[in-house]
């Protein structure tokens, strides 16, 4: 398997992804509006024998009262088609994400999802920062992980996404 950024040829299949594992066209629709948005972004994919079968995407996030202009991306989606979930895909997509993010100065991503999966990657409940999402979600779903050791130090507000999150 293979991960590596997304082509343009991709953006086919990334959309029968997103609908295939999240059963709706809302998260599709997300990514398509991000990618059209101008927004920097980190799109990656996950292949084998040549057929993309998982996606990544972080994108930028805001912390309200941010003086030290952190960098801080946000993750989602990410997905994997069903015949291919629960073969670790999914965990290859968000290390290589995170390095990604990393590499290209990021001091933390953020993430909304299930407090069972993204732990084992080292994200905690943002509220030990203090830090919470603009979506009143419960707290032990929205999470967060330094990439830089101490970066979240005495921050805290809320995370606020691009606005094609608020169409979906």
């Amino acid at each position: 398997m293979n991960i590596r950024d997304e082509l343009s040829s991709d953006i086919e299949k990334i959309w029968e992804i997103n609908t295939d594992a999240f059963g709706t066209k809302d998260e599709a629709n997300l990514v398509n509006a991000l990618r059209s948005s101008g927004c920097t972004y980190i799109s990656l994919v996950a292949e084998t024998e040549e057929k993309v079968i998982g996606y990544i995407l972080f994108t930028p996030v805001e912390l309200s009262g941010n003086q030290n202009n952190l960098k801080i991306m946000g993750l989602a989606p990410m997905a994997v088609s069903s015949q291919y979930q629960n073969k670790g895909i999914g965990s290859k997509l968000v290390k290589a994400g995170l390095d990604r993010c990393k590499s290209l100065g990021y001091d933390a991503v953020v993430v909304l999802g299930h407090p069972n999966y993204y732990p084992k990657f080292g994200f905690i409940p943002s509220i030990k920062y203090g830090i919470k999402s603009e979506y009143k979600v419960p707290d032990d779903v929205f999470m967060i992980i330094e990439l830089v050791k101490g970066a979240l130090k005495n921050h805290k507000g809320i995370i606020k996404y691009h606005e094609a999150f608020n169409n979906v």
